[in-house]
C-alpha cells in the first residue's frame, strides 16, 4: 500500500501512524508459557563458561556515535523488559532521492545501547541452539553470504536444470512490503518454540516485542507515541534473525523447485 505524502500534515505523526498501521490487524494476544527462576533464566541466556567473554565482546562492539538510551535492571525471574529499554525512536531514511510516498522511507529504529548489547548475547545463544543447515538458501543476515552469492546460486540451479532434455524454468520474484512490521508475535513465538528455543528465551523475546512505545523523529519534529505489540523494529539486533526464523519453513515442496531468500 502506497500512501502519498501530504506536506500540509505533520509528517512525523503521519509517518508514525503509517508505521503503526498493522497493530490493529493482530487480534491474537501472544502469552508467555511459564515463568522461570532467575537461575534458569541466566542459564538459558548464556552458558556459564562463556558468559564473561560474551559480555566483553558485546561491550567492545558498541559504536560510541550510535543512539544512547537509559539503563535499568528488572526481575529476571519473569523475563520482563523494562519499558524504557524497548522505547524506540524511528528516523526515516529515504530509499531514493525523489520521495513520493511513505513507502519510499526506510524506518531505521534507534534503541538504547544497553539493549543492543543484551540482544547480541541472546542472538549468539539462539544461534547455538539452531541447526546449522536451517536456511541453506537464505543469503541475507548470514555471515560470508552476499547478494552476489544468491545470484550465482540461482543461475547455477537454473542452468543445471536446463541441461535436462525438454526442460524449462519459471521464476517468480516476490518483494515483501513492511516485512518486519507485519510479524505476528503469536505465530513467531510458536515457531521459535518448535525450533527448540528455550522457553525462557521465548518469554523474553515476547516481552521485548510487546508494548513497544514508538515515536518518529524528522529533524526537530518528534511525533506523539504509539504503543505496538506487532512486528519487530527495523534496526534492532534481533529483528533479522527473528524474521529469518519466522520464514524458515517457507520451503519448496518439490526437489526441482528452489526458493532463494535474500531478505534485506
Amino acid at each position: 500500500m502506497a500512501v502519498v505524502v501530504n506536506p500540509s500534515l505533520d509528517r512525523s505523526d503521519t509517518l508514525n501512524s503509517f508505521y503503526a498501521q498493522f497493530k490493529a490487524q493482530s487480534n491474537v494476544a501472544a502469552r508467555k508459557t511459564i515463568l522461570t527462576t532467575s537461575q534458569e533464566w541466566t542459564s538459558a541466556i548464556l552458558p556459564q563458561s562463556s558468559r564473561h567473554s560474551s559480555h566483553s565482546t558485546s561491550l567492545t562492539q558498541i559504536h560510541y556515535h550510535c543512539s544512547t538510551g537509559p539503563t535499568i535492571s528488572q526481575g529476571k525471574s519473569s523475563a520482563i523488559v523494562p519499558t524504557c529499554l524497548k522505547t524506540t525512536t524511528i528516523v526515516p531514511v529515504p530509499k531514493k532521492s525523489m520521495v513520493s510516498c511513505f513507502n519510499d522511507y526506510r524506518p531505521i529504529t534507534l534503541t538504547p545501547i544497553v539493549m543492543k548489547c543484551f540482544e547480541r548475547l541472546i542472538m549468539r545463544h539462539n544461534k547455538t541452539q539452531l541447526p546449522p543447515s536451517l536456511e541453506p538458501l537464505q543469503f541475507a543476515y548470514h555471515s560470508n553470504r552476499f547478494t552476489d552469492d544468491a545470484i550465482t546460486t540461482t543461475l547455477y540451479l537454473a542452468l543445471t536444470h536446463l541441461d535436462n532434455k525438454n526442460s524449462y524454468i519459471q521464476m517468480l520474484f516476490i518483494d515483501f512490503s513492511s516485512a518486519f512490521n507485519t510479524i505476528i508475535l503469536q505465530h513467531m513465538i510458536e515457531k521459535l518454540s518448535l525450533l527448540g528455543l528455550n522457553t525462557s528465551l521465548c518469554n523474553w523475546i515476547l516481552d521485548f516485542l510487546t508494548g513497544k512505545p514508538q515515536s518518529v523523529r524528522i529533524g526537530n519534529s518528534i511525533s506523539s507515541t504509539n504503543t505496538l505489540s506487532t512486528g519487530a523494529p527495523q534496526g534492532c539486533v534481533l529483528s533479522p534473525l527473528l524474521f529469518t526464523l519466522l520464514t524458515h519453513d517457507c520451503a519448496a515442496m518439490h526437489s526441482s523447485n528452489h526458493i532463494i531468500k535474500i531478505f534485506q
